[in-house]
C-alpha cells in the first residue's frame, strides 16, 4: 500500500454532524454540506473537505456514532445557523490516495494498518479521516488520512 506522510495543519471548518450507524446518512451529511457550500461559492477547487468518523463502532453503539461532514473556512467567512463552526487539530498523518468506492474503501482499510506497521509507525488516538481536495471533488477518489503518533515503533540502528 502506497502513503505519503504528511502533516495536516489547524483549520476552522463548518461541519453537518450525522448522529446514528455509519452509511448512507454520512453520504447525505457530505451532501447537506455541498450544498450550504456551494450556495456561498464556497465549493471551490482549492475547497479541502473532510468526512470524520468521531466514534469507534466496535465500542460505540451504532445509534450513537457521530459523522462530521466539513468544509475548511477561512477565519473571516461567516457561518449561519444551517451549520456548526469548529476547528480541526492539525497532526501528522499517513495519507493513502484510493479510488471511493465500496471495494477500494474495504481494500484500504485492510492494507493500511498492515503497510502503518511494518514501516515502524503507530497510530494516534485520533480519527481517521478522508479528505476530498481540488480534483478529488469531481472524481471517485478521496484519501484516507490516519493519524500518526510522534514516535516511531522500530529503533534505528
Amino acid at each position: 500500500m502506497d502513503f505519503n506522510v504528511e502533516m495536516i495543519p489547524n483549520y476552522r471548518i463548518a461541519y453537518v454532524r450525522q448522529v446514528g450507524p455509519y452509511g448512507p446518512a454520512n453520504v447525505q451529511a457530505m451532501q447537506k454540506l455541498k450544498q450550504w457550500a456551494g450556495e456561498r461559492n464556497s465549493l471551490t477547487r482549492s475547497a479541502i473537505l473532510f468526512g470524520i468518523p468521531q466514534d469507534n463502532p466496535l465500542t460505540t453503539p451504532p445509534d450513537n456514532c457521530r459523522y462530521d461532514a466539513c468544509i475548511v473556512l477561512p477565519e473571516t467567512e461567516p457561518i449561519d445557523q444551517a451549520v456548526c463552526e469548529g476547528k480541526f487539530a492539525g497532526a501528522t498523518y499517513a495519507v493513502c490516495k484510493i479510488k471511493h468506492t465500496t471495494e477500494e474503501v474495504q481494500k484500504a482499510w485492510a492494507e493500511i494498518f498492515p503497510a502503518l506497521q511494518s514501516g515502524g509507525y503507530r497510530i494516534a488516538d485520533k480519527p481517521i479521516v478522508e479528505r476530498y481536495t481540488g480534483d478529488l471533488l469531481d472524481t471517485e477518489f478521496c484519501e484516507i488520512c490516519v493519524p500518526l503518533s510522534d514516535s516511531r515503533d522500530r529503533q534505528e540502528s
